[in-house]
């Protein structure tokens, strides 16, 4: 099996997009449905300055897109894998904490 360079370099880019707890948490969001900026500024507890800039991050990523309607900005992941791949991230990480405390409890 050859491995593209080029291809784990863009994997590595994208993972870097969701590595902040802020973008993870508005991705999040997006899965369970598109929400406007100010939908996401009351689940998130964000500033509006701070919320722009993550958005901006994750739509310039190819992550989310943003679309107008009226006066609202509606944001909508861009391919439903993008979910996928968090639901079984989150997953591992379960695992991991259910293996740590398995072996903090034979201590």
């Amino acid at each position: 099996m050859e491995i593209n360079k080029d291809i784990i370099k863009m994997q590595s880019e994208i993972c870097k997009t969701f590595s902040n707890p802020y973008r993870m948490h508005m991705v999040k969001l997006l899965c369970i449905r598109d929400m406007s900026a100010s939908e996401l500024l009351k689940e998130t507890g964000m500033s509006k300055a701070n919320l722009s800039q993550h958005m901006s991050v994750l739509v310039s990523k190819g992550a989310v897109r943003s679309r107008r309607q009226g006066v609202s900005v509606y944001y909508s992941l861009t391919d439903k894998k993008i979910g996928q791949a968090c639901s079984l991230m989150q997953e591992v990480v379960v695992n991991m904490i259910k293996k740590n405390s398995k072996l903090i409890s034979k201590i």
